[in-house]
């Protein structure tokens, strides 16, 4: 992971504050202080992150996209419980994008659809079955938040970067779903873990935003008393339009 939030032009090494080199294995890093010794100079990688939220769309344009990934899937993909198909009941499973609704234009500009072969008939193709996965409630705000991630190069592990309350980390994805031909592409997962991974080890790492927003409550107020206020207003407002129309946000431009 480390060289996804630091670019390296040769061989290096992780030591820790006793100058123990740290061996490359499938243990999670403690916390501490740690060293990079390398030959040559390095620098940290200026990628953009891109400011996401718990933050749910309704619309016109992904009510496709929620029931072709409830017919793939019928399951959460992360933790493999199963929808009950006898009473058809969802409560507690939701369509998750990969790549946010909100950053359509963003999308467009960088050429991230040239990944999708199944392209939807309504919503465009940010709303593909292969930018999507099934996942429980929960899971789905740990994805969001870039707290949970699928790494793709690592026979998609799943990795998480806060607690695991829920017992996820250094579990895979199954092979069932990773044979089906209609499964999100490696590339948008690769693009969620890099995310993951700058969100969270670079530099101090990026907030947390609030979400549970009682009636009653300032909304605009809070948001705008917290952390990037600009960015997640910006989010927020994308996030809504994109479900109804195709928006080409100021993260595009």
């Amino acid at each position: 992971m480390v060289e996804i939030f630091v670019l390296f032009i040769s061989d290096f090494e992780l030591q820790n504050d006793n100058g123990t080199k740290i061996e490359r294995n499938d243990e999670p890093l403690q916390p501490g202080s740690y060293y990079i010794n390398a030959t040559s100079p390095f620098s940290v990688n200026n990628e953009p992150w891109l400011v996401r939220t718990i933050s749910y769309a309704t619309g016109t344009r992904v009510k496709s996209f929620c029931d072709s990934i409830r017919s793939r899937d019928r399951r959460c993909v992360i933790s493999g419980e199963k929808v009950d198909e006898c009473l058809d009941d969802w409560t507690g499973f939701e369509a998750a994008h990969i790549f946010p609704l909100a950053y359509t234009g963003y999308w467009t500009k960088y050429g991230y659809d040239r990944w999708i072969t199944i392209r939807p008939e309504i919503g465009g193709s940010i709303n593909s079955v292969q930018n999507g996965m099934l996942l429980d409630s929960t899971i789905h705000q740990l994805f969001n938040s870039y707290n949970l991630s699928i790494n793709p190069d690592d026979n998609y592990k799943i990795v998480v970067f806060s607690s695991d309350r829920k017992g996820l980390a250094g579990k895979y994805l199954d092979q069932e779903f990773l044979n089906n031909p209609q499964r999100p592409v490696d590339q948008l997962l690769r693009w969620h873990f890099r995310q993951a991974v700058l969100a969270n080890m670079r530099g101090t790492g990026e907030p947390r935003f609030e979400h549970d927003f009682p009636p009653g409550s300032d909304i605009v107020g809070d948001i705008l008393q917290g952390p990037k206020p600009v960015e997640r207003m910006e989010f927020e407002l994308f996030n809504r339009l994109a479900a109804h129309v195709y928006v080409c946000n100021a993260s595009s431009t």
